[in-house]
């Protein structure tokens, strides 16, 4: 009698490790793993910091209303330090080790599309929240992009120079990279179409440009009626400061890098007045966007920015994405493929049109130390991204 319940006590054992082996893999699976890379450390920390706030916010919003029909979103993250060699790295991790349904992406053009291959190959969607560079999405159909393709950004702000601030003289300045490139080239052959006249154009070193005078008395010399400036928060803090310091009185017209509560706190006084291109409208009345603002704040204790707000956009239009086709990649690239009217936060999506959004670019100016609406482009001829 002892024996058999030794035995019986043993095939228990075996009973419910052999459970134990079974069952664990499937509840991890009970969770839909999506992948997220921002530069958290490094010079565009504040940023990473951003975009990683903004993702996390929305995941607990998804999870606190059940899930994805009824199953939890595991966020999984990293740090790709502002670094393409990182991102690579990541980029395999998230797709060998990690096997997510799909990825957003929080950081810039750099380390975004030396992923874009990588993922495209691996048919993982992916979904930038912000960079601008047209590779991002050139690299394959499973890629997205939430924020605007440079060449829209930068066009938007040349119509909005031309038409609406009546400049017919604008000068350039902008950092040496795929960002400052493309968004500058946008502004200008839109600017240019419509009969205005670069006078300067300037380009500066990035990372580690500080004393931008140089760039800006060559500028003042040509006797600009307005200056077109891209660049990141640190980088538009200089520049704006040293231009009044040098005497530099003509309105000067950002885009999205200056988009950052870093921005106005470095700047100071001398952000007054500085209109940028960008995607997120503080004075929207929608809910979404109220919302968002107020949680974003008392979660937090600092205001959002572009950098946050797109790539939360871009982590509820994935879910969105996975809500409606599964776990299966074909079918989320398919369901994101089909998109149409989305209400995001950043604006109302039409649209995705090869990966690239079709929205209204925004216009907001920095007025008792805060961002507020000044305009808006929705001309279609501008905002809807090149086919080519």
């Amino acid at each position: 009698m002892g024996q058999k319940i030794v035995n019986r006590t043993g095939i228990l054992i075996v009973l419910a490790a052999i459970a134990t082996f079974v069952t664990a893999p499937a509840l991890a699976q009970e969770a839909i793993k999506i992948g997220f890379f921002a530069p958290i450390t490094g010079p565009a920390a504040a940023d990473g910091a951003s975009a990683q706030h903004a993702v996390e916010l929305g995941v607990k919003e998804v999870n606190a209303t059940g899930g994805i029909k009824g199953k939890k979103v595991e966020l999984i993250v990293y740090d790709d330090r502002f670094s393409p060699q990182e991102a690579v790295a990541i980029a395999n991790k998230l797709i060998e080790k990690d096997q997510v349904a799909g990825v957003v992406s929080g950081s810039y053009s750099g380390p975004t599309r030396v992923t874009a291959p990588i993922f495209a190959k691996a048919g993982v969607p992916m979904v930038a929240g912000y960079a601008v560079h047209p590779d991002v999405t050139k690299a394959g159909e499973s890629n997205f992009r939430n924020g605007f393709l440079g060449e829209v950004e930068g066009g938007a702000a040349g119509e909005y120079a031309v038409k609406v601030l009546k400049s017919k003289t604008p000068a350039v300045i902008y950092m040496d990279n795929d960002f400052g490139r493309e968004i500058s080239a946008g502004f200008i052959k839109r600017a240019q179409k419509l009969g205005a006249a670069i006078v300067a154009r300037q380009v500066y070193k990035f990372p580690g440009e500080k004393d931008f005078r140089p760039f800006l008395t060559r500028i003042k010399e040509a006797r600009p009626d307005l200056i077109f400036a891209a660049g990141y928060y640190n980088e538009a803090a200089l520049i704006v400061r040293q231009a009044k310091e040098l005497g530099i009185t003509v309105q000067i017209l950002g885009e999205e890098g200056f988009d950052s509560p870093k921005f106005i706190e470095l700047a100071g006084k001398d952000a007054e007045g500085v209109i940028i291109a960008t995607n997120l409208d503080r004075d929207d009345p929608r809910p979404v966007v109220q919302n968002f603002l107020k949680n974003y704040k008392q979660a937090y204790n600092y205001d959002p920015d572009m950098v946050g707000a797109s790539s939360y956009d871009a982590f509820k239009i994935l879910v969105a994405a996975i809500e409606k086709a599964g776990t299966d990649r074909k079918a989320v690239i398919k369901a994101l493929m089909d998109t149409r009217d989305y209400n995001g936060l950043t604006g109302k999506l039409t649209r995705f049109v090869k990966g690239e959004v079709i929205k209204p670019v925004q216009f907001q100016i920095v007025k008792d130390g805060k961002f507020r609406r000044h305009g808006v482009v929705d001309n279609p001829e501008v905002i809807t991204p090149p086919t080519q």
